[in-house]
């Protein structure tokens, strides 16, 4: 009679899997860290003066070691720079390449020219500094694109005027996340628990609307809009939000609403609720976690949509949303990276306070319906 052996697990195999687990840990904090710090960068710059952002990076608010001009040595304009120059207030003798490169003294302290031209030198220090000049007037200009002087009047229109396009936004993203939601939701709970002829077949035509690129629509539908007189409004982008979201939210929730238990509604049908009652009073309730995992996804692409909201908007001014406002800002005023990083801020702050109000329910909804058991 033979014996089976077992493997057994020795102090090398845990060592082993602590060493993996720890390698995948330290991985992804890298990968957060290289996600985060661009973010964190934007974020500082967007509360920064303008002088500032254009002459020193964002990172010197943080403690760092720079020179520091603690004295100007002014020589006599006439002094040839082709030739040694003596500074006879520090008893050396230097050229013009090591003042333009930064010539060090013994002592540590640095030459350079503080201007070329007036033959000025600067004589730097070396010194632990932190950049701690911070404003909220890049915001203030954003979102009113005002300019108000002492007396509370009106000097310029310098801004962007982001208030109205962020109320457009919100204006266009909540209906179009809840009225393809809401459809959905009845279509799934039809596909799932109601039998009638075609079903298997009107489903497989929903399911493969996935697969189509929403960029062939948008002149078929342009062009209905245009007859129907509605372009530029924004009942156009809900139309279009809520036509090419629902594919993909129907097959979301059904996968969901087809998983939960039988008896139940088996059980609301025997005490003679309606199918309406059940999917208000039952299906709404349980499905909460695929709900939400779809309304962070259609919020997110709603809200940073550009294409839809460019075609069926068009330049009409008083509806433009944030994405249409941005891209104007680059084009009209690229370089003022004051105005560009706040803007960008103002349209990040919705769409985190909606992610993180919903990300609970997030990983539950995406695996809804699929694994059995």
């Amino acid at each position: 009679m033979s014996a089976t052996t077992m493997p057994v697990r020795g102090p090398s195999a845990r060592k082993n899997k602590l060493w993996g687990s720890l390698f995948v840990n330290i991985t992804l904090a890298i990968i957060c860290l290289l996600w985060t710090i661009p973010t964190v960068g934007l974020f500082i710059s967007s509360f920064r003066p303008r002088d500032e952002i254009n002459s020193n990076g964002w990172w010197t608010v943080f403690p760092h070691r720079d020179l520091v001009t603690n004295q100007t040595i002014a020589l006599p304009r006439t002094t040839p720079i082709d030739q040694p120059i003596a500074i006879p207030d520090l008893g050396v003798t230097v050229s013009d390449a090591q003042l333009q490169a930064g010539y060090t003294l013994p002592d540590g302290r640095q030459l350079k020219w503080a201007s070329r031209r007036q033959r000025s030198i600067a004589v730097q220090n070396s010194a632990i500094l932190a950049n701690d000049k911070f404003t909220s007037e890049n915001y203030r200009l954003v979102l009113t694109g005002q300019t108000i002087d002492e007396n509370g009047n009106v000097k310029g229109d310098f801004g962007t005027d982001f208030g109205n396009a962020f109320l457009n936004s919100v204006a266009v993203t909540i209906p179009a996340t809840v009225i393809p939601i809401l459809i959905a939701a009845f279509a799934a709970y039809g596909f799932a628990w109601m039998r009638f002829p075609g079903r298997k077949v009107l489903f497989t035509l929903i399911v493969a609307l996935l697969v189509v690129p929403l960029q062939i629509a948008l002149v078929p539908i342009l062009r209905d809009y245009v007859r129907l007189g509605i372009t530029g409004t924004f009942l156009a982008v809900w139309l279009a939000h809520t036509g090419f979201g629902l594919p993909l939210a129907t097959y979301l929730l059904y996968n969901y609403i087809s998983e939960l238990p039988r008896d139940l509604l088996e059980s609301a049908f025997i005490d003679g609720a309606t199918p309406f009652t059940i999917f208000t009073r039952l299906i709404l309730p349980l499905s909460t976690p695929a709900l939400a995992a779809f309304a962070i996804f259609q919020f997110l692409w709603v809200w940073n949509d550009y294409l839809v909201a460019l075609i069926f908007i068009g330049a009409t001014p008083n509806v433009q949303v944030l994405t249409m406002m941005l891209a104007n800002l680059v084009g009209s005023r690229g370089q003022d990276w004051y105005l560009l990083t706040a803007g960008a801020f103002v349209s990040m702050l919705l769409p985190l306070i909606v992610f993180f109000s919903l990300q609970r329910y997030f990983v539950r909804g995406l695996l809804a319906g699929s694994v059995k058991g």
